[in-house]
This record gives C-alpha cells, structure tokens and sequence, in this order.
C-alpha cells in the first residue's frame, strides 16, 4: 500500500532529480522508492556472514607493523620485472 511522504530539499537538487527521471523513463516516486530499498537492502547485506568466509577468518596472521601497500608495490616490482 503507498502511502505519501513530504520531503524539504533543496531546489535545484529537485530540479536535477526530476530531470534524471525523466530521462530514465521512472516517476521520480518510483526513483526515490528505488534508492531508499536499495539503501535498506545494503545494511541488511552487510550484516551477513557467509559460512565460507567465517570459516577463513584467523586463517593469517599479520605483524602489527605489516603494510599492505609496501607489500602490494613490492609485489607489482617484482612482477612486472
């Protein structure tokens, strides 16, 4: 069932907003529904852990002092030789 919201922006945001609807072919109702499922999807998503990766997590252990881009540019060095 839909029901109506009132929102304050900001015109020209409105404006653009409106604009990139039309343009797809989607009220702008339907294109702010579509982000606001989208954005409470991705929190939802997020939370979860699959089986797998729970599994792996503590697979590696890592020195403190241990950096990942020192040691991703040494790896492109080496094979990009």
């Amino acid at each position: 069932m839909d029901k109506k919201l009132t929102l304050s922006l900001d015109k020209t945001i409105i404006e653009s907003a409106k604009n990139y609807a039309k343009s797809n072919n989607i009220s702008l109702s339907k294109l702010i529904e579509s982000y606001l499922t989208t954005l409470t999807n991705r929190k939802k998503n997020d939370a979860e852990i699959t089986p797998l990766v729970e599994s792996l997590s503590g697979v590696i252990s890592l020195d403190k002092d241990f950096d990942v881009k020192d040691a991703y540019t040494d790896y492109l060095i080496e094979k990009y030789k």
